[in-house]
C-alpha cells in the first residue's frame, strides 16, 4: 500500500469501506481525517521498521534518537535477544532486546548508537484523554519486510479502552505484532499486540504499561503485574501455550495461593471462557470488582479441575 495517500479516491474508499458502520461519519468527514492521516503519515513511516526475530516476522516503532523501540514481549520474549531490524529504506542493523512486561505484552530494543539520531515520533502521554470513536491508524510489516511495498497504512476507530489495552477495528494481519497505532496528530498511543482474523479480536498495547514501567524495561528487567491494576487482583502470573495460560508465578497470599494454584499449573478457561493470551486473562480480571467469584478450568499432572477464585483488591505496594 505503499503510495496509497496519494491517491485520495482509492484511500477514501479505504477509509469509506472501513467504517461502512460508523454511520455518522459523512464524506467531509472522511476527507478530513484523509488530509490529517496524509499530513503525518511520511514522518511516522520513518520510525516503523521490520522485526526478525527467533525465525519470525514483527514490527516495531523507534521512539527516541538515541534509537529504542517499542514493540510487543511476545516477539522478543527476553531480554539480551539479537534481533535483525529493517529500516525503512531497507538497510538492516542488529538490536538487542531490552525488559518487557509480560502481563501486558509491552516491549523494548535497543537499536546501536547511531552517528547521527534516529528518525523517531512522539508518544502520546495522555492515556486518560482517548475517547472511543477516535480515529487512529496502524502501521507495520505483515508479512515481514517487503522493498516494494514498505510498511502498511490501515485506517479505522477506537472500539474499547481498558486499563492497559486499546481495541481497534484496523485490519491486522500476522508480522503486525509490535507495530504501531496512531492518533490523527501522528503520535502512537499503542502498540500491536494479539492479532487474530476477525476485528474484534485485535488488541494493542496502550502506553500506560510502558510509561508505567519505562525505566525498568531500559534496565533490561522482566516486569510482573500479577494481573492486578484499577479492577480486580488475582495474584498470578501466566504465559500462553497451546493448551491454555500455564502459571509462571504466584502472589503469597494471593486469591490464586488461597485457592491452590501453583507454578506449572495451566488454566484453561474463566467462567467456561476458553483463553489463549495472558492478556485475555488479565482484561477479563481487571474488569470484575473486588469480592466477586470466578471459576478457573485448571489442568494439572492429576488431570482438570474446577477451582473457585475470590479476587480481592490490590494490596497495597
Amino acid at each position: 500500500m505503499t503510495g496509497l495517500c496519494r491517491q485520495p479516491i482509492l484511500f477514501a474508499c479505504l477509509v469509506a469501506v472501513a467504517q461502512l458502520r460508523a454511520k455518522e461519519s459523512t464524506l467531509d468527514d472522511l476527507l478530513t481525517v484523509q488530509r490529517q492521516v496524509q499530513s503525518v503519515l511520511d514522518q511516522a513511516r520513518k520510525a516503523v521498521v521490520a522485526l526478525e526475530c527467533g525465525g519470525g516476522t514483527a514490527s516495531g516503532v523507534i521512539v527516541s534518537p538515541q534509537g529504542l523501540v517499542l514493540t510487543a514481549a511476545h516477539v522478543t520474549s527476553f531480554p539480551g535477544k539479537k534481533v535483525k531490524v529493517t529500516l525503512p529504506g531497507g538497510k538492516t542493523v542488529e538490536a538487542e532486546s531490552l525488559g518487557l512486561d509480560t502481563a501486558t505484552d509491552a516491549a523494548m530494543l535497543q537499536l546501536p548508537a547511531p552517528a547521527k539520531a534516529w528518525p523517531f515520533i512522539t508518544i502520546n502521554r495522555e492515556v486518560r484523554g482517548l475517547k472511543l470513536g477516535d480515529w487512529c491508524f496502524a502501521l507495520g510489516h505483515p508479512g515481514g519486510w517487503d522493498a516494494a511495498r514498505g510498511s502498511v497504512l490501515r485506517v479505522g476507530k477506537l472500539v474499547k479502552i481498558s486499563a492497559n489495552m486499546l481495541q481497534s477495528d484496523c485490519v491486522l494481519m500476522g508480522g503486525d505484532s509490535g507495530g504501531s497505532l496512531f492518533n490523527l496528530a501522528g503520535e502512537l498511543i499503542g502498540i500491536n499486540s494479539q492479532i487474530w482474523r476477525g476485528r474484534e479480536q485485535n488488541l494493542h498495547v496502550s502506553m500506560a504499561p510502558f510509561l508505567r514501567s519505562w525505566e525498568t524495561m531500559k534496565k533490561g528487567e522482566i516486569v510482573s503485574i500479577w494481573n492486578q491494576g484499577n479492577g480486580a487482583w488475582i495474584g498470578i502470573s501466566t504465559q500462553g501455550s497451546d493448551d491454555g495460560l500455564v502459571v509462571q508465578a504466584v502472589a503469597p497470599d494471593s486469591p490464586a495461593m488461597k485457592a491452590g494454584l501453583k507454578d506449572g499449573d495451566t488454566i484453561v478457561s474463566l467462567n467456561n471462557q476458553k483463553l489463549a493470551e495472558p492478556i485475555e486473562f488479565t482484561e477479563a480480571i481487571l474488569a470484575r470488582a473486588a469480592g466477586e467469584i470466578v471459576t478457573l478450568k485448571v489442568r494439572t499432572a492429576k488431570g482438570e479441575r474446577m477451582v473457585e477464585v475470590r479476587l480481592a483488591k490490590r494490596p497495597k505496594d
